[in-house]
């Protein structure tokens, strides 16, 4: 078994994707993350570390990424590939402290880390992965459409509120280029009533025909008369008609919008854990 190491998405994507395509519902952070970088949507502030595992025959039959910003990212990782990746991540992953991927998965690195840089692993974070089933529209005052230039001010407006509601997100010198970016790709939505933008949805790029839906954010003082469910349903309404599965992420820790989400008809798929690694204090057990 070999690992490969790279901070290059382009020759990354060109490694794993055609593994990656077998299930990409399942592996669609790492296909966005990646996707993204390669088209420039996605810049880091130090160079990120892109992980292949290969068989014996030099077969992917693995993969994994390791950012600045959000650590290490598993994804669908299997168990028995864990021991594999730890000596390269703990050499070169850029930010070590974070790590998400399967509850066993996550867990299991989370420990190998933390006994060599005598830290404490702890559970921060429970996301559930969903697919959509069968779709149901959902309605609510005011209408949807896609943003344009004219709205980049607007939308980065709401972006620091969002990045307090999720715990992480870009630095605030950033968010009106990454806005901009992604309205001149087509990707953000808005819902508008009475003239003003109430809501945000935006989604991925589509890769191998599935699309995930995200960032989903409604400012507090428009909440509770339904328009993030209803714009994420006519998000995804768009992409279904472009011919795409779609899928999204949900904060376990949100009932509200997993009950939303699950009107709207996705179904959980898997779920996943972040850890963190903090500064050990003594003895004592994982969360």
């Amino acid at each position: 078994m070999r690992i490969r190491a790279t901070s290059n998405p382009a020759e990354f994507k060109a490694t794993v994707f055609p593994f990656l395509q077998a299930d990409p519902i399942l592996h669609t952070s790492l296909l966005s993350n990646v996707e993204d970088r390669v088209n420039g949507l996605m810049h880091d502030p130090a160079p990120p570390v892109f992980l292949s595992v290969h068989d014996i025959s030099d077969a992917v039959i693995g993969a994994a990424f390791c950012g600045a910003s959000r650590g290490i990212q598993l994804g669908a990782l299997p168990d028995s590939l864990v021991p594999e990746i730890v000596d390269v991540c703990a050499e070169l992953a850029p930010n070590p402290d974070e790590i998400a991927g399967t509850a066993s998965a996550a867990r299991q690195l989370a420990e190998l880390l933390a006994a060599r840089n005598g830290k404490t692993p702890r559970q921060t974070q429970g996301i559930r992965l969903h697919k959509l089933d069968q779709f149901v529209a959902l309605k609510a005052d005011g209408a949807p459409r896609r943003a344009v230039a004219a709205d980049v001010e607007v939308i980065a407006a709401l972006m620091p509120g969002y990045r307090a509601d999720v715990g992480h997100g870009l630095p605030a010198a950033e968010e009106e280029g990454w806005v901009r970016a992604r309205i001149e790709a087509g990707r953000l939505w808005v819902w508008e009533n009475e003239g003003r933008v109430v809501s945000l949805v935006g989604h991925q790029a589509t890769l191998f025909r599935a699309t995930r839906v995200g960032p989903v954010y409604t400012p507090p003082r428009d909440r509770g008369r339904g328009y993030a469910g209803a714009l994420t349903a006519h998000v995804t309404r768009q992409l279904l008609d472009a011919g795409s599965q779609v899928c999204l992420h949900t904060d376990l820790a949100n009932p509200t919008a997993n009950k939303i989400y699950a009107a709207i008809g996705y179904r959980p798929l898997v779920d996943l854990v972040v850890y963190r690694l903090d500064p050990a204090v003594g003895a004592g057990e994982l969360d």
